[in-house]
């Protein structure tokens, strides 16, 4: 990049020519080499890749100079604060999840992050709008499991003639596939086995600019500038930097929890640790920027899932250092610790792993919430999915209390509280619908298919009339008929389900 006398900038081919194949202008601005100059898929003498973090300040910018003689009396200047911010460096692998086990029945016919959440969205529009939000525009998504509904949504959500401007960039659906040998007959065994099926990715011309790669969950719900988290990890110069959330003692067990020195860095990592095992894990939070009051009711760093790696140390790692691991977070990430440059990110904010059906059911009921914590709607960020034209929803002679009601429904003399009602839902009078999530449904019966079915002594899609239901999910497409009651204890805390054909 040069900086003319005028104040213009312009790209300059001999500065480019100092990252080439010979080696790369590391983090620090030292220059890092590799062996006979290539790290694609190669292996790594990985001693050389070992360096200590950067003890420059980070608010100062890092440059290299050089001299282009091709363009007399113009000195060039590479300002890398800014090639930090370039998100055309960076590729995002969104995981699509293992069976959904914990979330079924919602994940008998779809993939964990073609779940229904909010009313109109799904799971998977949370990574795929972070990822717009933030720039960047190099996305693949791994599939295996009822992946037909997240197919079809992808397709309708993400393509080039829904006003979202991928530029140069796209996003690639990557399914489970068998391949040639005996290695290539097994399916994805985990999250790590399934990146590492698809290495050669990265190994293309397409490829040739990406530095980082970005790991993401499908089913988490959170809204992050993934940029501000990579020019993190890029200004620290780590290998690999996990973003993390702290954590008190009540759910600290269900995660991947990490001890970290006084400057952040990771030094071990343990996968849901239980007892004793949980209790050597705390540590003193306020490193990361909390205080100490926060420090003492969140003792320990949890990880959301959301890694950031440099290309070549991943694929090498896949590749070349433990080819046989399957899983990032209970056997990559925890064995790496001693040997590269692992930093934590605090991330502080609203996020939540939709993995359970209990936390499904709350964190949809707690989108109504007067603040909520996280809302679907910021006009700077917005949360993107798929467009369906719909009409305004049509609210008849009905109360609405503390709910989320979605486009294109039908609510006719009912009571909604504290509920979620996604889209193309019908209602019918006198129903009394509270603590529920409805998902809606796929399609629309019109009046004369909806007599037609009733004459027959089946049930249209909706609910029917004098129906009384709480604390339940509601799937789409499911069928209710008239004077239905269906409604939990006081003392039961888990949820009904309501299920019936859906995607």
């Amino acid at each position: 990049m040069a900086l003319s006398a005028d104040g213009r900038i312009s790209l300059s081919t001999t500065t480019r020519h100092l990252c080439g194949s010979s080696g790369l202008v590391g983090r620090n601005c030292k220059l890092v080499k590799f062996s006979n100059g290539e790290f694609m898929g190669k292996k790594l003498k990985l001693s050389k890749l070992h360096h200590k973090p950067s003890t420059r300040n980070s608010g100062n910018v890092c440059m290299s100079i050089a001299t282009d003689t091709n363009i007399p009396g113009e000195s060039k200047l590479r300002d890398l604060y800014l090639e930090k911010r370039d998100p055309r460096t960076v590729a995002a692998i969104i995981l699509g999840g293992g069976a959904g086990t914990r979330l079924f029945p919602l994940t008998k016919r779809r993939a964990k992050p073609a779940v229904p959440i909010g009313g109109a969205y799904r799971l998977i529009d949370v990574p795929m709008s972070n990822c717009i939000n933030s720039g960047i525009n190099k996305v693949y998504i791994l599939t295996q499991f009822n992946s037909a509904s997240l197919n079809r949504h992808l397709s309708r959500a993400y393509n080039f003639g829904n006003g979202i401007n991928f530029g140069d960039g796209f996003v690639e659906v990557l399914a489970a596939t068998q391949t040639q040998g005996q290695t290539g007959k097994s399916w994805f065994q985990g999250t790590a086995d399934a990146v590492r099926q698809f290495y050669w990715l990265f190994e293309d011309k397409r490829s040739k600019d990406i530095e980082d790669v970005i790991i993401l969950s499908g089913d988490h719900l959170y809204r992050m500038d993934y940029m501000d988290f990579i020019q993190n990890h890029r200004q620290s110069g780590a290998d690999i930097t996990l973003s993390c959330l702290p954590m008190d003692d009540s759910r600290a067990s269900d995660f991947g929890l990490m001890k970290i020195d006084n400057k952040g860095r990771v030094l071990s990592f343990k996968e849901k640790p239980r007892g004793a095992e949980l209790k050597s894990m705390a540590v003193d939070t306020t490193v990361l920027g909390l205080s100490k009051e926060e420090a003492e009711k969140k003792p320990y760093i949890a990880s959301m899932g959301v890694y950031v790696f440099k290309k070549e140390i991943l694929l090498n790692l896949l590749r070349w250092r433990f080819p046989t691991a399957n899983d990032f977070g209970s056997e990559i990430i925890p064995a790496s610790a001693s040997e590269f440059f692992i930093k934590a990110y605090l991330f502080n904010d609203y996020w939540e792993d939709i993995g359970t059906i209990k936390s499904f059911f709350k964190a949809n009921l707690a989108l109504t919430d007067d603040p909520s914590r996280f809302s679907f709607y910021d006009a700077a960020k917005p949360m993107y999915t798929s467009r369906r034209n719909l009409p305004p929803s049509q609210i008849d002679k009905s109360k609405i209390m503390d709910s989320i009601i979605s486009h294109g429904s039908f609510l006719n003399n009912c009571i909604v509280e504290h509920s979620v009602v996604g889209i193309r839902s019908r209602i019918n009078s006198n129903v009394h619908l509270k603590d529920t999530v409805m998902l809606g449904a796929d399609y629309y019966e019109t009046d004369e298919e909806a007599a037609a079915i009733l004459s027959e002594g089946r049930v249209p899609v909706g609910i029917g009339e004098n129906s009384k239901i709480s604390g339940c999910i509601i799937d789409k497409n499911a069928r209710i008929g008239k004077n239905v009651v269906i409604s939990n204890s006081e003392s039961c805390k888990s949820c009904h389900f309501i299920r019936s054909n859906c995607t």
